[in-house]
């Protein structure tokens, strides 16, 4: 979700505006002339801006689509999925300052939040809202905690859709003069859905699935988490405790292992909140196949 779409839509729908309003008020190309003989600028006008205008107010205030780039959230989430994002869930902000007019409700543990990329706010994340602020956030030995309570967690057998695992890595160039194929992405899926182990977690009221990789624990290469006290994160990430600041909150992908997450990069500022995940509306597999609706459904 590397695109703010509001960027063209919000300067198109306010110039628009204004020459309708213009022509309603003063030039009245459109009541004198008659349909179709105006300007070309004040046909658009008529034309597109009320359509325009219900576009932005419906992105911006209740609903915007997203589509998923990264198996970051795997195995809620997986690349190709398109999904609709409750814009009012943690308040009514304004389209490109972000300003919040109207509070609505706050993130809650176990959210899946879309956020503004605190390093590059032009770029969307989503990720699970893992620690509120003013909590305290630890990690020992596999035991995940919030203020020193374990997240309830436990083991569970979870059978991956083998056409979604082949999608867990994307053919093509990943570095200069390196080259994934199609066949090699596939191959390397189904090699890492072999070390995964799944884990259903409990936060508040969403129950939902975490992905873990045997063997493998990436907060070890987390730099903000290296950047942390070493009393309170081990070498090996092993071991961690951060504290949330007020005004921010802690998050992490599902896939938890494979998740450039706030263990990498820090925390979310309360302004950068976009909106809740909340329905998977379609998933549309890489190259050229046609969209399913098999996956639709509410996001836990």
């Amino acid at each position: 979700m590397d695109f703010d779409f509001n960027l063209i839509l919000v300067p198109l729908t306010l110039v628009l505006g204004v020459v309708w309003l213009l022509d309603k008020l003063a030039f009245k190309q459109r009541k004198t002339r008659g349909p179709g003989k105006e300007s070309l600028l004040v046909r658009w006008a008529y034309d597109f801006f009320p359509v325009l205008a219900v576009v932005l107010i419906v992105r911006s205030f209740l609903i915007e689509p997203f589509n998923i780039p990264s198996s970051s959230m795997v195995p809620t989430l997986y690349t190709g999925d398109f999904i609709a994002v409750n814009k009012y869930a943690y308040g009514v902000r304004l389209p490109l300052t972000y300003n919040k007019i109207i509070d609505t409700g706050s993130p809650e543990h176990g959210d899946v939040m879309v956020f503004r990329y605190p390093e590059n706010p032009s770029i969307y994340y989503i990720k699970r809202l893992i620690g509120l602020p003013g909590d305290t956030v630890s990690y020992d030995q596999g035991t995940l905690a919030i203020n020193d309570v374990p997240v309830d967690t436990k083991l569970v057998n979870f059978d991956a859709n083998a056409e979604l695992t082949s999608q867990l890595y994307g053919a093509g160039q990943v570095a200069p003069g390196q080259v994934i194929t199609e066949q090699a992405a596939v191959q390397m899926g189904q090699e890492e859905e072999g070390q995964a182990q799944y884990f259903q977690e409990n936060q508040g009221d969403n129950q939902h699935l975490v992905r873990y990789l045997e063997g493998m624990n990436s907060s070890q290469y987390a730099p903000f988490l290296q950047q942390q006290a070493p009393e309170v994160v081990s070498s090996e990430g092993t071991q961690w405790s951060i504290t949330v600041p007020e005004g921010q909150y802690f998050v992490m992908g599902d896939n938890r292992d494979r998740s450039a997450d706030g263990r990498f990069w820090g925390f979310v500022p309360d302004e950068n909140l976009a909106g809740k995940a909340v329905y998977i509306w379609m998933h549309k597999p890489p190259g050229l196949n046609l969209p399913t609706f098999a996956r639709n459904g509410s996001i836990d």
